[in-house]
Protein backbone atom coordinates (compact mmCIF):
# COMPACT_ATOMS: atom_id res chain seq x y z
CA UNK A 1 0.00 0.00 0.00
CA UNK A 2 1.09 3.06 -1.09
CA UNK A 3 2.02 5.73 1.23
CA UNK A 4 0.62 9.28 1.78
CA UNK A 5 2.14 11.98 -0.74
CA UNK A 6 3.84 14.38 1.40
CA UNK A 7 6.07 17.17 1.28
CA UNK A 8 8.28 18.32 3.75
CA UNK A 9 9.13 21.58 4.97
CA UNK A 10 11.94 22.79 7.13
CA UNK A 11 11.49 25.78 9.26
CA UNK A 12 14.60 27.29 10.96
CA UNK A 13 14.12 29.76 13.28
CA UNK A 14 16.35 31.44 15.33
CA UNK A 15 15.04 29.50 18.63
CA UNK A 16 13.39 26.70 17.28
CA UNK A 17 14.00 24.29 14.22
CA UNK A 18 11.24 22.23 13.14
CA UNK A 19 10.43 19.75 9.70
CA UNK A 20 6.58 19.72 9.20
CA UNK A 21 5.48 17.24 6.97
CA UNK A 22 1.83 18.59 4.76
CA UNK A 23 -0.26 16.32 2.74
CA UNK A 24 -1.73 17.55 -0.35
CA UNK A 25 -4.65 18.99 1.59
CA UNK A 26 -2.01 21.16 3.24
CA UNK A 27 -2.98 19.34 6.53
CA UNK A 28 0.27 18.95 9.25
CA UNK A 29 0.58 15.04 9.62
CA UNK A 30 3.83 14.99 11.14
CA UNK A 31 6.04 17.41 13.16
CA UNK A 32 9.43 17.55 14.85
CA UNK A 33 11.06 20.20 16.64
CA UNK A 34 14.48 20.44 17.61
CA UNK A 35 16.76 23.12 20.12
CA UNK A 36 20.50 23.47 18.96
CA UNK A 37 23.50 24.56 21.43
CA UNK A 38 24.89 27.44 20.10
CA UNK A 39 28.56 28.06 19.54
CA UNK A 40 31.45 30.89 19.26
CA UNK A 41 32.82 32.63 16.27
CA UNK A 42 36.67 33.58 16.11
CA UNK A 43 35.80 36.79 18.25
CA UNK A 44 33.73 34.81 21.11
CA UNK A 45 30.38 36.32 19.99
CA UNK A 46 28.00 33.65 19.78
CA UNK A 47 26.38 32.27 16.60
CA UNK A 48 24.59 29.23 14.97
CA UNK A 49 25.80 25.69 14.75
CA UNK A 50 26.37 25.05 11.39
CA UNK A 51 26.76 21.39 11.85
CA UNK A 52 23.80 20.76 14.27
CA UNK A 53 21.51 21.95 11.46
CA UNK A 54 23.60 20.17 8.33
CA UNK A 55 23.26 16.55 10.90
CA UNK A 56 19.73 17.64 11.70
CA UNK A 57 18.34 17.93 8.23
CA UNK A 58 20.15 14.49 6.94
CA UNK A 59 18.95 13.08 10.37
CA UNK A 60 15.45 14.18 9.86
CA UNK A 61 15.05 13.25 6.48
CA UNK A 62 16.33 9.67 6.97
CA UNK A 63 13.83 9.25 9.65
CA UNK A 64 10.62 10.32 7.12
CA UNK A 65 12.12 8.13 4.23
CA UNK A 66 12.33 4.99 6.66
CA UNK A 67 8.55 5.34 7.59
CA UNK A 68 6.53 3.86 5.39
CA UNK A 69 3.19 5.27 5.82
CA UNK A 70 4.72 8.46 3.88
CA UNK A 71 5.33 8.84 0.12
CA UNK A 72 7.95 12.32 0.19
CA UNK A 73 8.19 13.93 -3.51
CA UNK A 74 8.95 17.35 -2.15
CA UNK A 75 11.51 19.34 0.43
CA UNK A 76 11.19 23.26 0.39
CA UNK A 77 13.15 25.45 3.42
CA UNK A 78 12.21 28.70 5.23
CA UNK A 79 15.07 29.88 7.61
CA UNK A 80 15.72 33.35 9.44
CA UNK A 81 17.04 36.04 6.97
CA UNK A 82 20.21 38.17 7.35
CA UNK A 83 22.75 35.37 7.71
CA UNK A 84 24.70 33.95 5.14
CA UNK A 85 27.25 31.10 4.43
CA UNK A 86 30.44 31.57 2.86
CA UNK A 87 31.00 27.99 0.92
CA UNK A 88 34.59 27.32 -0.66
CA UNK A 89 35.40 25.51 -3.70
CA UNK A 90 34.57 22.26 -2.42
CA UNK A 91 31.49 23.66 -1.05
CA UNK A 92 32.05 23.04 2.76
CA UNK A 93 31.79 26.76 5.05
CA UNK A 94 34.56 28.73 5.21
CA UNK A 95 32.82 30.49 9.01
CA UNK A 96 30.68 30.35 11.48
CA UNK A 97 26.84 31.29 10.46
CA UNK A 98 27.84 34.66 12.02
CA UNK A 99 24.97 36.16 14.01
CA UNK A 100 22.91 38.88 13.23
CA UNK A 101 23.16 40.51 16.37
CA UNK A 102 26.95 40.56 16.11
CA UNK A 103 28.10 44.17 16.78
CA UNK A 104 29.32 45.82 13.54
CA UNK A 105 32.89 47.48 13.83
CA UNK A 106 32.30 51.12 13.38
CA UNK A 107 34.90 52.20 11.52
CA UNK A 108 33.95 49.90 8.90
CA UNK A 109 30.77 51.22 8.58
CA UNK A 110 31.57 55.04 8.04
CA UNK A 111 33.56 53.61 5.49
CA UNK A 112 31.33 51.92 3.67
CA UNK A 113 28.45 54.57 3.99
CA UNK A 114 30.99 57.59 2.87
CA UNK A 115 32.06 55.78 0.24
CA UNK A 116 28.11 55.13 -0.98
CA UNK A 117 26.15 57.83 -0.13
CA UNK A 118 25.36 57.86 3.54
CA UNK A 119 23.21 56.43 5.29
CA UNK A 120 19.51 57.46 4.60
CA UNK A 121 20.18 57.89 0.72
CA UNK A 122 21.62 53.77 1.01
CA UNK A 123 18.11 53.01 3.00
CA UNK A 124 15.91 54.59 0.68
CA UNK A 125 17.66 52.94 -2.64
CA UNK A 126 17.97 49.43 -0.94
CA UNK A 127 14.10 49.69 1.21
CA UNK A 128 16.75 48.54 3.92
CA UNK A 129 17.71 50.69 7.66
CA UNK A 130 21.37 50.80 8.29
CA UNK A 131 21.39 48.01 10.86
CA UNK A 132 24.62 46.75 10.68
CA UNK A 133 25.05 43.07 10.83
CA UNK A 134 21.81 43.00 10.38
CA UNK A 135 22.12 43.96 6.79
CA UNK A 136 23.34 40.81 4.96
CA UNK A 137 25.28 42.84 2.73
CA UNK A 138 27.72 44.27 5.27
CA UNK A 139 28.31 41.33 6.69
CA UNK A 140 29.87 39.82 3.28
CA UNK A 141 31.44 43.68 3.23
CA UNK A 142 33.17 42.88 6.41
CA UNK A 143 34.13 39.58 5.48
CA UNK A 144 36.45 40.94 2.05
CA UNK A 145 37.76 44.00 4.05
CA UNK A 146 38.61 42.34 7.51
CA UNK A 147 39.05 38.79 6.84
CA UNK A 148 40.92 39.38 2.94
CA UNK A 149 42.15 35.30 3.43
CA UNK A 150 38.85 33.95 4.02
CA UNK A 151 37.32 36.34 1.21
CA UNK A 152 39.85 35.11 -1.44
CA UNK A 153 38.37 31.25 -0.75
CA UNK A 154 34.73 32.44 -1.23
CA UNK A 155 33.11 30.86 -3.94
CA UNK A 156 29.74 31.79 -3.30
CA UNK A 157 28.32 33.77 -0.16
CA UNK A 158 24.31 31.83 0.40
CA UNK A 159 21.61 33.01 2.12
CA UNK A 160 20.92 30.76 5.09
CA UNK A 161 17.97 29.20 3.11
CA UNK A 162 19.74 28.54 -0.01
CA UNK A 163 22.22 26.84 1.96
CA UNK A 164 19.99 24.49 3.63
CA UNK A 165 18.14 23.82 0.30
CA UNK A 166 21.96 22.81 -1.34
CA UNK A 167 22.51 20.49 1.34
CA UNK A 168 20.01 18.30 -0.20
CA UNK A 169 19.98 19.37 -4.30
CA UNK A 170 23.89 19.98 -4.48
CA UNK A 171 22.87 23.15 -6.40
CA UNK A 172 23.89 26.60 -5.96
CA UNK A 173 20.97 29.39 -6.07
CA UNK A 174 20.05 32.23 -4.97
CA UNK A 175 16.33 33.65 -4.18
CA UNK A 176 14.82 36.83 -4.29
CA UNK A 177 13.26 36.90 -0.89
CA UNK A 178 16.08 36.76 0.69
CA UNK A 179 18.50 39.10 -1.68
CA UNK A 180 15.15 41.90 -0.71
CA UNK A 181 15.07 41.35 2.83
CA UNK A 182 16.71 44.06 4.54
CA UNK A 183 20.36 43.50 3.11
CA UNK A 184 21.29 46.53 1.28
CA UNK A 185 22.15 44.46 -1.78
CA UNK A 186 19.20 44.96 -3.70
CA UNK A 187 18.62 48.36 -5.22
CA UNK A 188 15.04 47.87 -5.31
CA UNK A 189 14.30 51.63 -8.06
CA UNK A 190 16.47 49.68 -10.78
CA UNK A 191 15.67 46.28 -9.74
CA UNK A 192 19.16 44.81 -9.85
CA UNK A 193 21.67 44.54 -7.45
CA UNK A 194 22.77 48.15 -6.21
CA UNK A 195 26.06 49.83 -7.45
CA UNK A 196 27.97 49.09 -4.63
CA UNK A 197 27.54 45.50 -4.81
CA UNK A 198 29.38 45.73 -8.90
CA UNK A 199 31.95 47.99 -7.24
CA UNK A 200 33.05 45.57 -4.75
CA UNK A 201 32.94 42.79 -6.85
CA UNK A 202 31.00 41.05 -4.79
CA UNK A 203 28.03 40.08 -7.74
CA UNK A 204 30.18 36.96 -8.50
CA UNK A 205 29.81 35.65 -5.04
CA UNK A 206 26.21 35.53 -5.61
CA UNK A 207 24.34 32.71 -6.98
CA UNK A 208 22.04 33.00 -10.18
CA UNK A 209 18.80 33.62 -9.24
CA UNK A 210 16.13 31.31 -9.29
CA UNK A 211 12.42 31.65 -9.04
CA UNK A 212 10.86 31.67 -5.29
CA UNK A 213 8.18 28.92 -7.06
CA UNK A 214 10.67 26.99 -9.01
CA UNK A 215 12.19 23.65 -8.21
CA UNK A 216 15.10 21.76 -8.96
CA UNK A 217 15.12 17.70 -9.31
CA UNK A 218 17.51 15.71 -7.14
CA UNK A 219 18.08 12.72 -5.95
CA UNK A 220 18.80 11.66 -2.45
CA UNK A 221 19.15 8.45 -0.53
CA UNK A 222 18.15 6.50 -3.70
CA UNK A 223 14.81 8.13 -5.02
CA UNK A 224 14.40 11.18 -7.11
CA UNK A 225 12.54 14.64 -5.00
CA UNK A 226 11.69 17.89 -6.45
CA UNK A 227 13.36 20.76 -4.57
CA UNK A 228 12.94 23.98 -3.74
CA UNK A 229 15.79 26.77 -3.65
CA UNK A 230 13.94 27.92 -0.17
CA UNK A 231 12.44 31.33 1.27
CA UNK A 232 12.97 34.09 3.76
CA UNK A 233 10.82 33.10 6.86
CA UNK A 234 8.43 36.59 6.66
CA UNK A 235 8.02 36.53 2.80
CA UNK A 236 6.74 32.76 2.94
CA UNK A 237 4.55 33.54 6.47
CA UNK A 238 2.63 36.36 3.89
CA UNK A 239 1.68 33.41 1.42
CA UNK A 240 -1.19 31.82 2.31
CA UNK A 241 -2.85 34.70 3.08
CA UNK A 242 -2.14 36.02 -0.10
CA UNK A 243 -3.47 32.96 -1.75
CA UNK A 244 -6.83 33.12 0.75
CA UNK A 245 -8.19 36.65 1.16
CA UNK A 246 -8.17 39.01 -1.72
CA UNK A 247 -9.44 41.98 0.95
CA UNK A 248 -6.48 44.44 2.04
CA UNK A 249 -4.97 43.08 5.41
CA UNK A 250 -1.85 43.30 7.62
CA UNK A 251 0.18 40.42 8.39
CA UNK A 252 1.88 40.27 11.79
CA UNK A 253 4.18 37.66 11.85
CA UNK A 254 5.57 37.23 15.59
CA UNK A 255 8.33 35.57 16.63
CA UNK A 256 11.91 36.75 17.82
CA UNK A 257 10.73 39.78 15.53
CA UNK A 258 7.19 40.97 15.12
CA UNK A 259 6.89 41.67 11.76
CA UNK A 260 4.13 43.83 9.86
CA UNK A 261 3.59 43.44 6.41
CA UNK A 262 1.15 45.41 4.02
CA UNK A 263 1.38 43.74 0.79
CA UNK A 264 -1.34 46.71 -0.75
CA UNK A 265 1.08 49.30 -0.08
CA UNK A 266 3.01 49.96 -2.80
CA UNK A 267 4.23 53.36 -1.53
CA UNK A 268 7.95 54.53 -1.95
CA UNK A 269 9.69 54.17 1.94
CA UNK A 270 10.12 57.77 3.15
CA UNK A 271 12.92 59.10 5.14
CA UNK A 272 10.64 59.01 8.34
CA UNK A 273 9.46 55.05 7.74
CA UNK A 274 12.97 53.84 7.64
CA UNK A 275 13.74 56.28 10.54
CA UNK A 276 11.17 54.43 12.68
CA UNK A 277 12.44 50.93 11.27
CA UNK A 278 10.29 50.78 8.71
CA UNK A 279 11.43 48.44 5.32
CA UNK A 280 10.48 46.85 2.20
CA UNK A 281 10.93 42.97 1.22
CA UNK A 282 10.24 41.39 -1.71
CA UNK A 283 7.74 38.84 -1.59
CA UNK A 284 7.93 35.64 -3.68
CA UNK A 285 6.03 36.88 -6.70
CA UNK A 286 9.06 39.51 -6.99
CA UNK A 287 6.42 42.43 -5.97
CA UNK A 288 7.58 44.60 -3.23
CA UNK A 289 6.06 44.35 0.71
CA UNK A 290 6.07 47.11 2.75
CA UNK A 291 6.56 46.42 6.46
CA UNK A 292 7.92 47.39 9.94
CA UNK A 293 9.78 45.35 12.11
CA UNK A 294 10.11 45.24 16.05
CA UNK A 295 12.04 43.31 18.23
CA UNK A 296 9.53 42.54 20.56
CA UNK A 297 9.45 38.94 20.77
CA UNK A 298 13.35 38.74 21.64
CA UNK A 299 12.30 41.74 24.93
CA UNK A 300 9.40 39.58 25.73
CA UNK A 301 11.93 36.09 26.54
CA UNK A 302 14.09 38.75 28.29
CA UNK A 303 11.57 40.36 30.37
CA UNK A 304 9.49 37.00 30.94
CA UNK A 305 12.53 35.99 32.58
CA UNK A 306 12.97 38.55 35.02
CA UNK A 307 9.09 38.88 36.25
CA UNK A 308 9.73 34.77 36.14
CA UNK A 309 12.95 35.61 38.55
CA UNK A 310 11.13 38.47 40.81
CA UNK A 311 7.70 36.25 41.94
CA UNK A 312 9.78 33.14 42.02
CA UNK A 313 7.50 31.73 39.75
CA UNK A 314 8.19 29.25 36.32
CA UNK A 315 8.45 30.88 32.97
CA UNK A 316 5.82 28.18 31.79
CA UNK A 317 2.73 29.73 33.40
CA UNK A 318 3.07 32.85 30.33
CA UNK A 319 2.39 30.61 27.83
CA UNK A 320 -1.17 30.00 29.16
CA UNK A 321 -2.74 32.86 31.19
CA UNK A 322 -5.42 33.54 30.77
CA UNK A 323 -6.50 37.40 29.70
CA UNK A 324 -8.08 39.68 32.84
CA UNK A 325 -9.82 42.45 32.14
CA UNK A 326 -9.83 43.45 35.67
CA UNK A 327 -6.34 43.76 35.66
CA UNK A 328 -5.60 45.56 32.46
CA UNK A 329 -8.50 48.36 34.17
CA UNK A 330 -6.52 48.09 37.14
CA UNK A 331 -3.12 49.45 35.16
CA UNK A 332 -5.00 51.56 33.45
CA UNK A 333 -5.88 53.97 36.29
CA UNK A 334 -2.12 54.06 36.97
CA UNK A 335 -0.08 57.25 35.76
CA UNK A 336 1.78 56.81 33.20
CA UNK A 337 5.92 56.38 35.23
CA UNK A 338 8.10 55.54 32.47
CA UNK A 339 8.09 56.01 28.98
CA UNK A 340 9.23 53.77 25.77
CA UNK A 341 11.48 54.56 22.52
CA UNK A 342 10.93 53.23 19.00
CA UNK A 343 12.82 49.89 19.81
CA UNK A 344 12.00 48.77 23.31
CA UNK A 345 8.93 49.40 25.23
CA UNK A 346 8.80 51.16 28.25
CA UNK A 347 8.25 47.52 30.41
CA UNK A 348 13.06 47.82 30.60
CA UNK A 349 12.36 50.50 33.34
CA UNK A 350 9.62 49.55 35.66
CA UNK A 351 10.33 47.98 39.18
CA UNK A 352 8.74 44.80 39.79
CA UNK A 353 8.36 45.56 43.30
CA UNK A 354 5.28 47.58 42.30
CA UNK A 355 3.27 44.82 40.81
CA UNK A 356 0.80 42.61 42.98
CA UNK A 357 1.73 39.31 41.53
CA UNK A 358 3.23 38.23 38.64
CA UNK A 359 0.05 37.89 36.45
CA UNK A 360 -0.40 41.53 37.43
CA UNK A 361 3.17 42.19 35.97
CA UNK A 362 3.05 40.02 32.53
CA UNK A 363 -0.54 42.15 31.70
CA UNK A 364 1.57 44.99 31.84
CA UNK A 365 4.75 43.60 29.91
CA UNK A 366 2.37 42.54 27.20
CA UNK A 367 0.37 46.23 27.30
CA UNK A 368 3.67 48.05 26.88
CA UNK A 369 4.51 45.55 23.92
CA UNK A 370 1.08 45.96 22.28
CA UNK A 371 1.52 49.99 22.87
CA UNK A 372 4.98 49.68 20.77
CA UNK A 373 3.84 47.00 18.18
CA UNK A 374 0.64 49.48 17.72
CA UNK A 375 2.93 52.16 16.36
CA UNK A 376 5.07 50.17 14.46
CA UNK A 377 1.90 48.57 12.15
CA UNK A 378 0.47 52.07 11.93
CA UNK A 379 3.51 53.18 9.98
CA UNK A 380 2.54 50.86 7.06
CA UNK A 381 -1.13 51.12 7.27
CA UNK A 382 -0.90 54.82 6.33
CA UNK A 383 -3.69 55.50 3.79
CA UNK A 384 -4.16 51.80 2.61
CA UNK A 385 -7.78 50.55 3.11
CA UNK A 386 -7.00 47.97 5.08
CA UNK A 387 -9.87 46.34 7.80
CA UNK A 388 -8.45 43.34 8.91
CA UNK A 389 -4.84 42.11 10.46
CA UNK A 390 -3.60 38.75 10.72
CA UNK A 391 -1.25 37.54 13.50
CA UNK A 392 0.79 34.23 12.90
CA UNK A 393 3.35 32.93 15.07
CA UNK A 394 4.36 32.76 18.56
CA UNK A 395 1.77 35.75 20.29
CA UNK A 396 -1.31 34.17 17.98
CA UNK A 397 -1.61 32.04 21.02
CA UNK A 398 -1.23 34.38 23.29
CA UNK A 399 -4.26 35.30 24.95
CA UNK A 400 -2.93 38.45 26.68
CA UNK A 401 -1.55 39.94 23.83
CA UNK A 402 -4.40 38.96 21.55
CA UNK A 403 -6.66 40.69 23.30
CA UNK A 404 -4.80 43.84 23.81
CA UNK A 405 -4.15 44.03 20.37
CA UNK A 406 -7.73 43.67 19.25
CA UNK A 407 -8.10 46.74 22.18
CA UNK A 408 -5.15 49.03 20.21
CA UNK A 409 -7.25 48.37 16.86
CA UNK A 410 -10.46 48.75 17.73
CA UNK A 411 -11.83 49.66 14.26
CA UNK A 412 -9.48 46.99 12.49
CA UNK A 413 -10.60 42.79 12.73
CA UNK A 414 -8.34 41.07 14.46
CA UNK A 415 -7.75 37.19 13.89
CA UNK A 416 -4.71 34.86 15.20
CA UNK A 417 -4.47 32.12 13.10
CA UNK A 418 -5.24 29.31 14.87
CA UNK A 419 -2.76 26.83 12.55
CA UNK A 420 0.14 29.64 13.50
CA UNK A 421 2.48 27.83 11.14
CA UNK A 422 1.79 29.89 7.95
CA UNK A 423 5.84 29.99 7.47
CA UNK A 424 5.90 26.25 7.00
CA UNK A 425 2.50 26.35 4.85
CA UNK A 426 3.36 28.97 2.69
CA UNK A 427 7.15 27.34 2.13
CA UNK A 428 4.96 24.31 0.90
CA UNK A 429 2.37 26.19 -1.16
CA UNK A 430 4.85 28.33 -2.89
CA UNK A 431 5.61 25.36 -5.23
CA UNK A 432 2.37 23.36 -4.98
CA UNK A 433 2.20 23.55 -9.00
CA UNK A 434 5.42 21.20 -9.31
CA UNK A 435 4.37 18.60 -6.31
CA UNK A 436 0.27 18.60 -5.84
CA UNK A 437 -2.41 17.32 -7.86
CA UNK A 438 -5.26 18.74 -5.86
CA UNK A 439 -6.33 22.32 -6.52
CA UNK A 440 -4.99 24.53 -3.66
CA UNK A 441 -8.01 24.55 -1.00
CA UNK A 442 -9.43 27.51 0.13
CA UNK A 443 -9.77 26.89 3.71
CA UNK A 444 -6.52 26.53 4.81
CA UNK A 445 -5.92 28.84 7.33
CA UNK A 446 -8.40 28.85 10.19
CA UNK A 447 -8.69 31.91 12.73
CA UNK A 448 -10.23 32.86 15.87
CA UNK A 449 -11.76 36.20 15.96
CA UNK A 450 -11.08 38.62 18.86
CA UNK A 451 -13.04 41.47 19.45
CA UNK A 452 -12.74 44.62 21.77
CA UNK A 453 -16.50 44.49 22.13
CA UNK A 454 -16.23 41.55 24.43
CA UNK A 455 -14.56 43.50 27.22
CA UNK A 456 -14.99 46.06 29.50
CA UNK A 457 -14.52 49.67 27.82
CA UNK A 458 -10.64 50.99 28.48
Amino acid sequence: MAGLRVIAVFDVGKTNKKLFLFDEHYRIVYEKTARFLETRDEDGDVCENLDSIRISVFESLNEVLRNDAYELVAINFSTYGASLVYLDESGQPLTPLYNYLKDYPIELEQQFYTQYGGKTQMALETASPASGSLNAGLQLYRIKHQHPEIFKNIKYALHLPQYVSYLISGKIYSDMTSIGCHTQLWDFRKQQYHNWVYEEHLDRLLAPIMPSDGVIETTFMGKRYIVGAGLHDSSAALIPYQASFSEPFILLSTGTWCISMNPFNASPLTAEELEHDCLAYIGYQGKPVKGSRLFAGNEHEQQVKRIAGAFNVDALIFRSMDFEPGIISKLRSKPAEVSANDRSSAFESRDLASFQDAAEAYHQLIMDLVDLQFKSTSMIINETPIRKIFVDGGFSRNAVYMNLLAMAFPEMEVYAAAMAQATALGTAIAIHKHWNKKPLANDIIALKFYSVRNHISL
